[in-house]
């Protein structure tokens, strides 16, 4: 009992140190703090890929069914039951004249359970490439979603400092005209550029609210859910990981639409094929014990042939195949130029982001810099006016915001570019 005791106060002593945690220390973290970790949420709970993956499932446990024989048939004949009228109607095996069982079994020609399962075995590819594409759908628009909360993040941030900087600005201004060196006019501009500066953080606000129920949509949480800041943006690949030839050869091999596309033409080839066998009629093999009272006397074998005389419908059905088969293959080819010429779009708008973003960050940043440095410097001189310094400004701005711009672009493009791979670069 003491033993007992016992073992009951530390279970209670851990459970009372478990509720004294913090609340924050109980909590998992908040998804949003990369494009990672919101890719692995989804990929455990956004429910529409949970659903392709239970199809594709379902489509693989077909295949074992799908050339399957059908199931055997029993029959029992209970032959002469008054026994020439000697007797009373009997339905005991062992009082009528005689009884005839019938095991009889269904058997299609040769060839044709193995091109069944053949088109099951592709149909199932089919719906597993049609689950690989809702993932690199679902993927590519978290990773989006995320570039642009990104940008909204930092955009606020630089709004932030811009405001800061213009408070500055309005305080240098109220200076000189205390001191009879400006107009009055300059504060109120000042404060006119603050207020405009508020504005847009309230615009940049709704846009990141948007965009957190958006991303929460694609997690299948609530709306108003919580969502990490968002952190880094990935690393862009080096120039030779973004060939374009040798992307075109990994989107033609794994690009999960082509993958669809290709198991339907060799599925719709396996049922022509099986069409054109169906010229060919079906068996049903048969055996049968046949009881006189109480003991089998005869044995008799079934040969059942069906007799393949309705050719109009046969001949339809084989046009059918062969029209299904012609327009898998135009899909397939249509998809595949579709996808190779999206490819191309991405890459080349990736190009133009990549030398945008150098051309700013090596030139257009720093020249903004010194052209706001040297305004400031001449307007605290009184050689210039307050609107000249406010240009110099709203380049700034403009330089930093282009830059983000463009590098999320790039963000975008490369998500896109990994939706068409149907995988990371």
């Amino acid at each position: 009992m003491r033993r007992t005791s016992g073992a009951r106060r530390r279970l209670w002593a851990i459970v009372a140190s478990i509720l004294a945690l913090p609340t924050w220390a109980q909590e998992l973290p908040l998804p949003g703090g990369s494009v990672d970790s919101l890719l692995a949420y989804a990929r455990e709970h956004n429910p529409e890929y949970a659903a392709m993956r239970l199809e594709a499932d379902a489509a693989g446990e077909r295949v074992a069914s799908s050339s399957a024989l059908p199931d055997p048939k029993f029959r029992i004949e209970l032959r002469d039951i008054t026994r020439f009228g000697e007797q009373s109607p009997s339905l005991s095996p062992g009082n009528v004249g005689s009884t005839r069982y019938l095991l009889t079994q269904d058997v299609p020609w040769f060839g044709k359970r193995a091109l069944k399962r053949q088109v099951a075995e592709l149909d199932a590819e089919g719906v597993r490439g049609q689950a690989m594409g809702n993932w690199a759908e679902l993927s590519a628009r978290i990773k989006a979603a995320y570039a642009q909360l990104y940008y909204v993040h930092h955009n606020e941030r630089v709004t932030r400092e811009v405001l800061d900087l213009l408070s500055r600005l309005e305080k240098i201004a109220q200076v000189r005209y205390a001191g009879g060196l400006s107009a009055q006019q300059d504060a109120i501009r000042a404060q006119v550029e603050q207020t405009g500066m508020k504005t847009e953080l309230i615009s940049l606000e709704n846009e990141r609210r948007q965009l957190q129920v958006r991303m929460n949509a694609l997690l299948a949480r609530p709306a108003g859910a919580p969502l990490d800041e968002p952190g880094v943006l990935r690393p862009v690949p080096i120039a030779a990981k973004l060939d374009h030839s040798a992307l075109e050869a990994r989107v033609r091999a794994r690009n999960p639409q082509l993958f669809t596309e290709a198991a339907r033409i060799r599925s719709a080839e396996a049922s022509r094929d099986l069409a054109y066998r169906n010229r060919y009629p079906d068996f049903n093999l048969g055996v049968s014990p046949i009881q006189y009272q109480s003991a089998v006397r005869e044995w008799e074998l079934m040969l059942e042939l069906n007799l393949p005389l309705q050719q109009t419908s046969r001949r339809a059905r084989e046009r059918e195949s062969e029209s299904l088969l012609r327009a898998a293959r135009a899909r397939a080819e249509a998809a595949s130029n579709q996808i190779l010429a999206e490819l191309a779009g991405h890459l080349a708008a990736i190009e133009a982001a990549r030398r945008t973003d150098t051309l700013i960050a090596s030139s257009l940043l720093p020249q903004a810099g010194l052209t706001f440095r040297a305004a400031l410097a001449g307007y605290e001189n009184g050689r210039l006016d307050f609107a000249t310094l406010l240009d110099a400004q709203r380049q700034t701005l403009q330089a930093r915001l282009g830059q983000l711009k463009v590098q999320v672009e790039i963000q975008v493009r490369l998500a896109e570019i990994e939706r068409l791979l149907g995988d990371d670069l």
